[in-house]
């Protein structure tokens, strides 16, 4: 299975969860619970992303990242966002950052630089 593949059937997992809760399952508690604890956990999820990153622990660090998407996805599924408009943010922005890229070797390539010289 690739990225795609499981972040979607994760995704669909946990928007089921939200309109299906199950008793004894932990998604449909935190929908349960609310956004104000969905987005503790994500702060605890960041949090020992760190640490475990800061120990050189690979393996606990992709434990922790797994751990930490699963609860952003909690919390784009209680907002109503899906990877379709994270997807769409993401191409924005390396178009975004391929122009101005481009805009750059443009100025180089021209010997230029939009900066005013004043005596």
């Amino acid at each position: 299975m690739n990225l795609n593949e499981s972040l979607n059937e994760e995704y669909n997992v946990i928007t089921n969860r939200m309109k299906n809760p199950v008793e004894g399952s932990y998604t449909s508690y935190l929908f349960g619970k609310g956004i104000d604890k969905i987005l503790k956990k994500i702060g605890e999820e960041a949090t020992e992303v760190i640490i475990a990153a800061k120990d050189s622990n690979n393996s606990e660090t992709v434990c922790e990242i797994c751990d930490l998407i699963f609860h952003l996805e909690v919390l784009m599924a209680q907002m109503g966002l899906s990877w379709n408009d994270i997807a769409a943010e993401i191409s924005k922005r390396r178009e975004k950052e391929k122009m101005n890229i481009e805009k750059e070797a443009k100025r180089k390539a021209e010997n230029r630089t939009d900066e005013t010289k004043l005596n």
